[in-house]
């Protein structure tokens, strides 16, 4: 602005804008006034003697098929009547570049058009299969599901993921209900829970320091640490975060539960469980199928953290891992890059946390079936999966990739490789290898302790 003053009255149009143009490295304008186009153009015939052709009007210009929304199509353009005219050579050069220019765009558009008929006759062909298992889920497996849910077809559906429609019933039914937990009974620990969130705002309120029954304090941090992990729960949804609809949803099942197991209370990474329960099942369910769930004996030693219990089933999987990857497995030793650096994560949050959503609920679904040991199946597949990219890593890498895992991960590719592996060793199946290493702990205990007295 301060090159460029506002002082119109007293300069001359001239000298006020000289300086901006010495500025730019141009030269100024002369003094006499703008010429009309027409004479411009009559100058330049006199001059050239060529004849003036006047411009075709505004439209779309003949003999071109093809005309891109793009400013490619200016090379076609003829230039400013002011302006000396495109010789025959650079006038077809043009026509040429152009020419090509709408080929490398058709060709493209073509192949764009390709691939979305490509995607949409998947996506139509996925649609197709879900509806007709849906109908066999609904109208064959689940009226005869003790009788059918075991058999080779019903297990062969069940691998290529179950319909969205009966997802959450087949989960209820294959997680079960061994606690024997009612609907009532949720409805008792969940005002159980209220009233204790209610009890400790007001404490906190009144800055009451007394010790109300035994560490007010733990419970307390529990609870915040339940409303602040509920936030971080799929935050791209933002079904979950506070004011979104499943927001009071998840803090209530989450509450209920630990005042019904005050022994394992509330662990971070259970959200993201309970989360996609919520997603799939009535509210009274998800929690009947979450208390049950978190009850199995691999999810009960995550949870509690029993550190002996985790170190074997870190030993197991690395029994398998050395069988199905030998070259990745010495790669990782050569680091001292152990199994719980990235499967605690993965276990935690039944790998909800780690996969797409989509993709993680096929994995709940074949774990619904299988149990614990496809969730460490699971892990040896997506290690199959990159195993090219993490041998070419070293130990930083590794832990940062495994700790988020590529996002266009895809089902088709994570459960080819899951298929491929084995859990086999030495003809000894997963719940025989699990088995072994526990007689042995055992033994080496009853070796360590002190004599018994007579």
């Amino acid at each position: 602005r301060n090159f460029f003053t506002k002082r119109t009255k007293e300069l001359k149009p001239a000298v006020q804008s000289a300086p901006g143009w010495k500025l730019f490295g141009k030269v100024p304008p002369r003094e006499n006034l703008p010429k009309d186009s027409k004479i411009i153009q009559q100058e330049y015939e006199a001059r050239t003697g060529r004849m003036y052709k006047p411009p075709a009007p505004a439209g779309r210009r003949k003999n071109i098929e093809f005309e891109p929304l793009s400013t490619t199509a200016l090379i076609l353009e003829d230039r400013p009547a002011n302006l000396p005219a495109k010789s025959v050579e650079e006038a077809l050069r043009h026509r040429q570049e152009y020419d090509e220019m709408v080929a490398e765009a058709k060709k493209r558009e073509i192949k764009e058009a390709h691939k979305r008929k490509k995607i949409m006759r998947e996506r139509f062909k996925q649609e197709e299969n879900i509806a007709s298992a849906m109908v066999i889920w609904v109208n064959e497996i689940l009226p005869n599901w003790e009788g059918m849910r075991a058999t080779r077809r019903v297990r062969e559906l069940w691998w290529q993921g179950l319909p969205p429609s009966v997802r959450g019933k087949v989960w209820s039914l294959a997680v079960g209900n061994e606690l024997n937990i009612t609907p009532e009974l949720y409805e008792i620990f969940l005002s159980r829970a209220k009233e204790r969130w209610k009890s400790f705002s007001e404490t906190s309120c009144e800055n009451d320091i007394e010790d109300v029954g035994a560490s007010v304090a733990d419970r307390e941090a529990s609870l915040e640490l339940i409303k602040l992990d509920i936030s971080r729960t799929f935050p791209s949804l933002y079904i979950f975060q506070k004011g979104g609809p499943y927001h009071d949803l998840l803090h209530s099942v989450l509450g209920a539960y630990t005042c019904y197991r005050p022994d394992v209370g509330y662990v971070q990474g259970m959200s993201f469980i309970a989360a996609v329960l919520i997603l799939n099942l009535e509210e009274a369910d998800a929690f009947i199928a979450f208390a049950n769930l978190l009850n199995k004996p691999c999810q009960l030693a995550f949870f509690r953290v029993d550190h002996s219990m985790m170190l074997k089933y870190f030993a197991a999987f690395e029994v398998f891992f050395e069988e199905n990857l030998p070259k990745l497995f010495l790669h990782f030793k050569s680091y001292s890059l152990t199994p719980d650096i990235y499967l605690i994560d993965w276990i935690f949050t039944l790998y909800s946390k780690s996969l797409p959503l989509d993709l993680a609920c096929r994995v709940w679904d074949v774990f619904c079936r299988d149990g614990e040991e496809f969730l460490f199946r699971t892990g040896l597949g997506i290690l199959r999966l990159y195993e090219d990219i993490l041998l070419q890593m070293d130990f930083i890498h590794i832990a940062q990739f495994l700790t988020k895992l590529p996002e266009d991960i895809t089902s088709e590719k994570l459960f080819s490789c899951i298929a491929a592996i084995q859990m086999q060793n030495s003809n000894k199946k997963w719940a025989q290898v699990f088995a072994s290493l526990m007689k042995d702990s055992k033994e080496g205990d009853k070796n360590h302790s002190p004599a018994l007295k007579s």
